[in-house]
């Protein structure tokens, strides 16, 4: 702890963990300390810069700063932050285990619906990618950056083609279980999360990461962002958007949602609406607008 804190000082920190009602909190000098809240009412999450008070011991949060990105998962009954004051979304998948397109396509729109940037990151490129690159072509066609690497096959390589993406960036790291994300941390922030293999009996990632963790990237001439991990999660809910943002934050939908005769239309079967058109004649993909329609809980026209 610094001579501030023993001095009883008021410090400015970011939270780099939370444990229930507990977080851990970096200090101005680099220092990590644990902190607790002030009460449950109190909203917390990774990434937040706070101010505290460091007597008694542990330290108490007394408030948190105005944030400038929020991403968050959500399901029918909660939303859940993943991480706060993030500059872009890496989302991290691989061949193996299998992976969800559909957990990729929500990541961008969660990534868009914060006004973040999106980078994906495919993974284990040493083996067979060719589903895995169809879907990183339609990814990058969909405005996000992409990068193909073996983080364990080749971690110089790997570094180098990631250490430009993540420079002077606060990066969220988000994917599947199993496809790689703490093994990229300890590429390239040295971090010691922990790293577990897949399950041979269910080619199915297992939970490498309990809780999110905020990971500074150094070098030797200073700071240059920060890597934020996640644990591994199969679903990527958006229950938190409405339905009405949806088109706006689909590329694809988004030129089409404009022409639509009706401003309020939903596009599932309201007359002249100019995303079906483009469904029927082939200018949107069918599966995405299937994606739409799932997203909007709809069965469409």
């Amino acid at each position: 702890m610094s001579a501030a804190a023993d001095a009883g000082a008021a410090l400015n920190a970011r939270i780099v963990a939370i444990y229930g009602s507990r977080c851990a909190v970096e200090l101005p000098d680099g220092g990590i300390a644990e902190a607790v809240r002030r009460g449950p009412g109190q909203a917390c999450a990774v990434g937040d810069l706070v101010r505290v008070l460091t007597e008694p011991v542990p330290m108490l949060i007394d408030s948190v700063q105005a944030r400038s990105s929020v991403l968050y998962r959500s399901d029918s009954v909660r939303s859940k932050i993943l991480a706060a004051n993030v500059d872009q979304l890496g989302v991290v998948f691989a061949p193996q285990p299998r992976f969800s397109v559909h957990f990729l396509w929500r990541a961008l729109i969660a990534a868009r619906a914060a006004r973040i940037e999106a980078l994906v990151v495919l993974n284990k490129i040493d083996l067979d990618c060719a589903l895995a690159d169809r879907s990183l072509e339609q990814l990058r066609a969909l405005g996000a950056r992409c990068v193909r690497v073996g983080a364990r096959v080749d971690p110089t390589r790997t570094a180098a083609l990631l250490a430009p993406e993540f420079r002077d960036r606060a990066t969220l790291l988000v994917g599947q279980s199993g496809m790689g994300k703490s093994t990229i941390v300890n590429l390239l922030a040295g971090a010691q999360a922990r790293t577990q293999s897949l399950s041979p009996r269910t080619s199915t990632g297992r939970h490498t990461t309990s809780v999110s963790t905020w990971h500074r990237l150094q070098s030797g001439d200073g700071i240059l962002g920060a890597l934020i991990d996640t644990p591994g999660f199969q679903e990527f809910g958006l229950s938190h958007l409405e339905r009405k943002a949806l088109p706006g934050l689909m590329p694809d939908l988004e030129p089409f949602a404009r022409e639509c005769r009706f401003g309020d239309c939903q596009h599932v079967k309201e007359p002249d609406c100019a995303v079906l058109a483009a469904v029927r004649s082939g200018r949107i993909d069918a599966d995405r607008y299937a994606f739409y329609l799932q997203l909007c809980g709809s069965t469409g026209p």
